[in-house]
């Protein structure tokens, strides 16, 4: 394997152990906790719209942790996957303190890790590489090569000696 090819295998190893926690979570939510004690969790914490929202975290972890097992669009997925865990860290985690087992720790963890697929992307071995080539697109295009303006002779400078 090329020194290439291992930073871009990287991201594989995060977002599939990533992926396989949310799953876990998103289970988690529907069958030992239930969606009605998610919905009733959320009510205390103050979020909006407590029903709609404790319906709609256990089926965004298992959805988007799936497509972060299979490294389908890694940079979406990721990104919501953000947003909750920073929701987890504000609303549920942060005033209990930094350390285990109900400060804000693992959340962070799970935000930063997000964060970084989606900066990165999902790497080689994802569907997003598969379907676009061996990285998914970037979300900026880098410039051709002629891009750079060619240097030319300012109206002052001497001309060139024969």
């Amino acid at each position: 394997m090329s020194k290439t090819t291992n930073r871009s295998a990287g991201p594989t190893v995060l977002r599939i152990v990533v992926g396989i926690v949310f799953v876990e979570h998103g289970i988690q939510k529907f069958f030992s906790f239930g969606v009605p004690a998610v919905v009733a969790f959320f009510g205390t914490l103050g979020i909006p719209h407590p029903k709609f929202f404790g319906e709609l975290i256990p089926l965004v972890e298992l959805l988007c942790g799936a497509a972060l097992i299979l490294g389908f669009a890694t940079r979406v997925n990721a990104l919501i996957l953000a947003i909750e865990m920073a929701v987890a860290v504000i609303k549920v985690h942060f005033k209990n303190g930094f350390f285990m087992p109900m400060g804000y720790e693992f959340a962070l963890t799970l935000l930063a890790v997000n964060i970084s697929l989606m900066l990165t992307g999902g790497g080689c071995y994802s569907l997003d590489g598969l379907i676009w080539g061996g990285e998914e697109p970037r979300m900026t295009k880098p410039l051709p090569a002629r891009a750079v303006p060619a240097k030319t002779e300012s109206p002052t400078s001497a001309p060139p000696k024969a």
